[in-house]
C-alpha cells in the first residue's frame, strides 16, 4: 500500500482517471461531476498554491468549513504539501475557534464564506500566528478591509489554485513534496467535541487512516464506479475515513443533506449503492417510508403492516438457522439451526411475497441500486435495525472513536449479526478488562481497550492526557463499556464517563435505557438523569408528528404543540411507553426504572445539546435544563 493519502490518491487517478469521483450540486440544485483526473489536478494546484503562500512541511493549516466538493480537494492539497490540517465545522463557537486555531498556531486558515471569515477575524487577538485567510466564497470589501487592518491577507480558493497552476507550469513542486511524505507523518489534528470539558486535539497519521482500508473488503461489496451518498460533516473523522475508503476503492461520492425531503430526492436522482450515516438519519428515512405508506391508508397500510411483521419473524428465524445471532454465552449453533429451520422454511414463501409486493417499493425509493448502509456515531435503535434488515436492505452497524481514526469494528457484509456493532477490524485487537485490569472472557461486561495501526499518536501537546488513555505498549482505553462475543464481535453496553451513581450506591448506565426509550415511536430523544438522587428521571423530546397524529386520532384538542404536551392524555401515553419499555420484564433492574420525566417541545440541536455525531452533550443539557431537572427530584 502507498505510504500516504496523497500517494494513494495519485495511484487511483493514474489507474482510473475517467471514473467519477465527486457529484455535487450547483446553486440550481443540479448535480455536476468531477473525474479522478480532474480532482487530482485540483489537488496538485492547491498544494502548489499553498507552497507559494509559504506553507511548509509540518505546518498547521486551519480548515473551517462544512460539506462541499472543495473540502476534500483542500484536505488532499494540504497533505500533499506535507502540512497538517486542523478541521472544524461552521457551527464552531468563537471560544472554540480561538482555542483550536490558537493552540495549534495556524498561520493559514481556510474559511467557507464571509460569516466564518468574520468569526475568525473577531478573535484575531487570540490568534497571533494568523497571517493568511483563504475563503471558498467571496467576502465583501468591509471584511477584506478589516482583515487588512488586522495584518491578514485574504485570498480566494480559486486564486490559490490559479497561483498553484502557474507554479506547477514552472516546476513540478507539489509531486516532489508529495513523494517526501511518510506513513507516520501527522495528517490531521481533530479536536474532540469537548462533551466532558476542554477539547483535546487528536493527532492522526497517514498510517492511522490507510491501515483500515483493506479490511473493508469483507464489509462492503464494492465495485469500481459505485456511488456513495454523503450526509455527514466531512470534517468529522467518521465521514472522512469513509471518503478515503471511497477513493481507495475507486468509487464516487455524491453530497446530499440529512434532511428527509432532500435526501429522498437525491436517492432517486443519484441511485447510490451505499450510504453511511448516524442512527438518527436512518430513523428519519424509516419514518419517511412509514409516513408515506400511512398516507395511502386502507389496504396498502394493512398490507404493509402485515408484511413488516412477517418479515421480522422471518428475519429472526433466518438468523437463528444460519448462525447470525450473536454468541455471547456459548450458543450451540447446531441446536439453533434445528430450532430455526422449520419456522424459517414456513415463513419463506410469505417473505418472498412481501418482498415482491411491498419491500421492492422501498428499494425503489432508495434509487433501486442500494446495496448496503452503515450506521455509526451512536447506537442504532433495535427497531430501526430490524426494520431495514427485515425489508431486505442491509444496514451494518460499526463502532469507533476519534482516537482510533475511527473504526474499531463493523458488521461484515456476509456475516452481519444484529445485536452487535460488528466484528473487530482486520489487524485490530480488542480486550475487555475489569476494574482490576484483568482480561474478561466473552459475554462479560468491562472496559473496552483497543490496539492497532489506527490508534492515534496522542493528544496534541497534552502528554498527561495521552498517558491517561494510551499505555506504553499501545493499548487505548476507549472509556466505553462493552463485551465481546465468541466470534470476536463487540456490543456496547455503556460509557464509563456517563455512569450514574444513585444515592443508594447503585451504578446505572444511562445509554441502554435511553436506547430502549428511543425505540418508542413517540420518543425522538431523551436523556436519563439522577446522579446522587434516589431514583432516575428523564428529559424527553417527543416525536412531534407522532404526538400530533395520536392527538388527532383520539380527538384531543390541539391549540398549540407546547400546550398539547401538557395534556393528561399525552403524559399518560409517554408514561405508559416509559414504564413498558424500561421494566423488569424488558430486562432492566428495579433501580433502573425511570420514575419521572419532563417533556420538552423544542428538539435538541446540533452544537447546542448534540455534538456533530448527534451524541448527547450531557454537561450542556444539565446546564441548559437545570431548573426542569431540579423539579424532577423535588
Amino acid at each position: 500500500m502507498e505510504q500516504t493519502l496523497p500517494l494513494m490518491l495519485k495511484a487511483r487517478a493514474q489507474e482510473t482517471p475517467d471514473i467519477i469521483i465527486q457529484y455535487y450540486k450547483e446553486a440550481s440544485g443540479t448535480f455536476r461531476s468531477k473525474t479522478y483526473r480532474q480532482f487530482y489536478e485540483e489537488v496538485r494546484f492547491t498544494a502548489a498554491g499553498l507552497m507559494e503562500l509559504g506553507v511548509r512541511r509540518g505546518d498547521h493549516v486551519g480548515l473551517i468549513a462544512d460539506n462541499r466538493h472543495e473540502w476534500m480537494v483542500t484536505d488532499f492539497g494540504i497533505l500533499s504539501a506535507g502540512a497538517v490540517d486542523v478541521p472544524r465545522g461552521c457551527d464552531i463557537t468563537v471560544q472554540e475557534l480561538t482555542y483550536i486555531l490558537g493552540f495549534t498556531g495556524c498561520a493559514v486558515v481556510f474559511a467557507e464564506k464571509q460569516k466564518q471569515a468574520q468569526k475568525i477575524l473577531s478573535c484575531k487577538a487570540g490568534l497571533p500566528a494568523l497571517q493568511t485567510l483563504i475563503t471558498y466564497d467571496p467576502v465583501d470589501s468591509e471584511t477584506e478591509a478589516a482583515a487588512t487592518a488586522a495584518g491578514i491577507t485574504v485570498h480566494y480558493f480559486a486564486s490559490v489554485i490559479a497561483m498553484g497552476q502557474k507554479r506547477e507550469a514552472m516546476q513540478s513542486s507539489a509531486e516532489v513534496e508529495m513523494d517526501k511524505g511518510g506513513a507516520e507523518d501527522i495528517a490531521t489534528i481533530i479536536f474532540t467535541s469537548g462533551t466532558t470539558g476542554e477539547p483535546k486535539g487528536v493527532m492522526l497519521s497517514h498510517r492511522n487512516f490507510l491501515c483500515q482500508l483493506p479490511g473493508f473488503d469483507s464489509v462492503f461489496d464494492m465495485k469500481n464506479g459505485d456511488i456513495w451518498l454523503s450526509v455527514l460533516p466531512v470534517w468529522h473523522v467518521y465521514e472522512r475515513l469513509i471518503e478515503y475508503l471511497i477513493f481507495y476503492n475507486r468509487n464516487g461520492i455524491a453530497y446530499s443533506k440529512p434532511i428527509s425531503s432532500a435526501l429522498m430526492t437525491d436517492f432517486q436522482t443519484i441511485q447510490p449503492q451505499f450510504m453511511v450515516s448516524v442512527p438518527r438519519v436512518w430513523e428519519a428515512i424509516m419514518d419517511a417510508i412509514i409516513r408515506n405508506v400511512k398516507s395511502m391508508g386502507g389496504l396498502t397500510k394493512q398490507l404493509f403492516d402485515i408484511a413488516v411483521s412477517l418479515a421480522m419473524m422471518y428475519t429472526y428465524f433466518r438468523d437463528l438457522t444460519f448462525g447470525l445471532l450473536p454468541n455471547f454465552h456459548g450458543r450451540i449453533r447446531a441446536v439453533d439451526a434445528v430450532m430455526g429451520f422449520f419456522p424459517w422454511l414456513l415463513l419463506l414463501p410469505a417473505r418472498g411475497l412481501a418482498q415482491l409486493l411491498v419491500f421492492n417499493r422501498i428499494k425503489r425509493r432508495l434509487g433501486g441500486r442500494f446495496k448496503a448502509g452503515m450506521s455509526g456515531g451512536g447506537s442504532l435503535p433495535a427497531r430501526v435495525d430490524l426494520f431495514f434488515n427485515a425489508a431486505g436492505i442491509r444496514l451494518q452497524e460499526g463502532y469507533g472513536l476519534t482516537e482510533s481514526a475511527p473504526i474499531v469494528s463493523v458488521r461484515q457484509y456476509k456475516r452481519s449479526r444484529r445485536g452487535t456493532i460488528g466484528q473487530v477490524l482486520l489487524n485490530t485487537k480488542v480486550k475487555i478488562v475489569d476494574k482490576n485490569g484483568s482480561t474478561l472472557p466473552p459475554g462479560r461486561n468491562g472496559l473496552i481497550y483497543v490496539k492497532g495501526g489506527q490508534v492515534m499518536k496522542g493528544y496534541y501537546q497534552k502528554p498527561e492526557a495521552t498517558a491517561a488513555v494510551l499505555s506504553g505498549d499501545g493499548w487505548l482505553n476507549t472509556g466505553d463499556i462493552g463485551m465481546l462475543t465468541y466470534d470476536n464481535e463487540l456490543r456496547i453496553t455503556g460509557r464509563a464517563k456517563d455512569t450514574i451513581v444513585l444515592r443508594g450506591g447503585e451504578n446505572v448506565e444511562p445509554v441502554p435505557i435511553e436506547q430502549k426509550l428511543r425505540e418508542s415511536p413517540y420518543i425522538q430523544h431523551c436523556m436519563v438523569v439522577g446522579q446522587d438522587q434516589k431514583y432516575l428521571a428523564a428529559i424527553i423530546i417527543p416525536n412531534q408528528q407522532a404526538i400530533m397524529d395520536f392527538a388527532e386520532e383520539n380527538a384531543i384538542p390541539i391549540v398549540d404543540y407546547e400546550l398539547l404536551l401538557q395534556q393528561p392524555e399525552i403524559n399518560e401515553l409517554i408514561a405508559a411507553e416509559v414504564a413498558g419499555r424500561v421494566s423488569p420484564t424488558a430486562g432492566f433492574k428495579p433501580f433502573e426504572r425511570v420514575f419521572k420525566f419532563k417533556l420538552l417541545a423544542t428538539p435538541f440541536e446540533l452544537g447546542k445539546e448534540l455534538s456533530s455525531k448527534q451524541e448527547l452533550l450531557r454537561h450542556r443539557i444539565m446546564a441548559l435544563y437545570a431548573k426542569e431537572i431540579h423539579r424532577l427530584f423535588k
